[in-house]
């Protein structure tokens, strides 16, 4: 993960520059928030993008606050950190409450903020986190298809409420879009909307996350700070992930729901906040109850109104109408004039199954609106491993019975259900896609892992996960052993 640091004191620089360095992070310092702009813009057009801004408050040119407001219009994804006096707390908790990702405070604990920076690359890597906000935004939800049209109607009834909601669905299926139009929707819209991804949360860090801590409550703890209830008070707290909490935090979540009071980390004083909860999860909570991973009754007090948002492959029908917006989105983010998609590129999409759902068909419009010099997007423009994974998908679809072999809702034994297809299809062409990579540039982990965008140690971990380290790991440790010394 590349870590941007933007301060313009040059002590400042080096010191957070060698602690980040010394814990396997890549580094760019520069002075103030103009420069992290250009820093950015070029290196997202490089396919080398940066993962987490850590920015001081008060800078020439363009301050933190500044850079935060111009990262929220263009890089909405990115976890911005502010660095800040103790005199500007206040100032900092307003800009969390504007979509920061979370403040450290000078002189800052070495520990504290390791820890944040470590929770922020974990909400990055996780493609969501409490950086989204939209502030003057409008959220749409797209679609016609007869799913969508009664979520659609669930969220113009409830909107308007302090009931509880419980959204599920794959990761990718826009469950963070949902909660975002149930706020917009309601009296409280003018308020804070307030994101926790609590799969990037640690667990011992999981209480403060949420309640806040005092100082000296635990090593690291320099200096009093609001929790994320706080922060949303009078306004919603989106807890995404729910399903990752672990069970001894679940009963301080449910006491803080029922009763709407709660003490900081170390406090004795009980705060007491205005917040409309919405909750989202993945997982099967019904078979985390049965296996005692979650709470019953957090379970009954979070599906006051459930929403089951359904996956990408299930509602085809909507794929025009996403791919119409994904390109209007991209042309304005991108400056581009894309006029559309053909219907050839269109059917192809429609042939693909989606295991990244809605999330993975933005990457791929944004992807082919950047790359493409058509006006209208064709076949040839989409990439090349879409079309490879739709052939690995139809080649593992189990073909129809023949006669008097069952009907195809009951399939012959051995066949791959939809779940195992996509699993298989995305290990090949991960596999695929790494050897190819490292074909390219001569066995370089550092360069294939730039090519493929993700961090070197993660391609490490996928090649010794898909049994490719001996393959490629003599020449790769040469090479860039080398180019280290170089």
């Amino acid at each position: 993960m590349r870590i941007l640091i933007a301060d313009d004191e040059a002590n400042i620089r080096k010191v957070l520059s060698k602690t980040l360095e010394r814990e396997g992070y890549d580094v760019v310092a520069v002075r103030d928030g103009q420069e992290a702009l250009e820093v950015i813009q070029h290196r997202n057009v490089e396919d080398d993008p940066i993962g987490v801004v850590v920015t001081d408050m008060r800078m020439p040119r363009l301050d933190g606050l500044g850079l935060l407001g111009k990262l929220r219009e263009t890089h909405a994804e990115l976890p911005v950190i502010l660095i800040t006096a103790h005199g500007t707390v206040d100032t900092a908790v307003s800009a969390l409450k504007q979509g920061a990702f979370d403040y450290i405070t000078k002189p800052f604990d070495q520990t504290e903020m390791l820890q944040v920076i470590r929770k922020a690359t974990a909400a990055r890597e996780l493609g969501v986190g409490d950086a989204r906000s939209r502030a003057g935004a409008k959220t749409r939800l797209v679609g016609e298809s007869s799913a969508m049209r009664q979520i659609l109607t669930i969220v113009e009834r409830v909107a308007d409420t302090p009931s509880t909601v419980l959204i599920t669905g794959e990761s990718g299926t826009g469950k963070e879009l949902v909660a975002r139009a149930l706020h917009e929707g309601s009296s409280r819209k003018d308020r804070p909307f307030i994101t926790v991804n609590c799969a990037a949360i640690p667990k011992d860090l999981m209480e403060s996350e949420l309640f806040g801590h005092e100082r000296g409550a635990f090593t690291g703890a320099t200096t009093s700070k609001p929790g994320r209830f706080e922060l949303a008070d009078t306004g919603t707290l989106f807890l995404d992930e729910i399903g990752e909490i672990q069970p001894e935090m679940q009963v301080k979540l449910l006491r803080a729901l029922q009763e709407s009071e709660f003490e900081r980390v170390g406090g004795i004083k009980t705060l007491r906040v205005d917040v409309r909860l919405i909750a989202a999860t993945n997982r099967d909570l019904a078979q985390a109850i049965s296996e005692g991973k979650f709470r019953e009754d957090l379970f009954y007090r979070l599906n006051v109104v459930p929403i089951a948002l359904p996956p990408l492959r299930d509602r085809l029908n909507d794929i025009d109408l996403l791919v119409e917006h994904f390109i209007a989105k991209y042309n304005t983010r991108l400056n581009r004039n894309v006029k559309g998609m053909s219907r050839e590129a269109l059917d192809r999409l429609r042939d693909y199954p989606w295991p990244g759902n809605i999330r993975e068909l933005e990457n791929i419009i944004e992807r082919t609106v950047l790359f493409s010099d058509s006006e209208v997007l064709q076949e040839r423009d989409l990439p090349p491993e879409l079309a490879a994974r739709t052939r690995v998908f139809q080649m593992r679809t189990p073909e129809p019975p023949a006669a008097g072999e069952g009907s195809p809702a009951t399939p012959r034994t051995g066949s791959l259900d939809m779940k195992e297809v996509v699993k298989q299809a995305t290990i090949e062409l991960e596999k695929d896609l790494i050897q190819r990579a490292l074909a390219e540039t001569g066995g370089n982990v550092t360069h294939a892992a730039r090519r493929l965008k993700i961090s070197r140690k993660s391609l490490q971990n996928k090649m010794k996960e898909l049994g490719l380290r001996e393959e490629g790991d003599g020449k790769a440790s040469r090479d860039d052993d080398e180019e280290e010394e170089g």
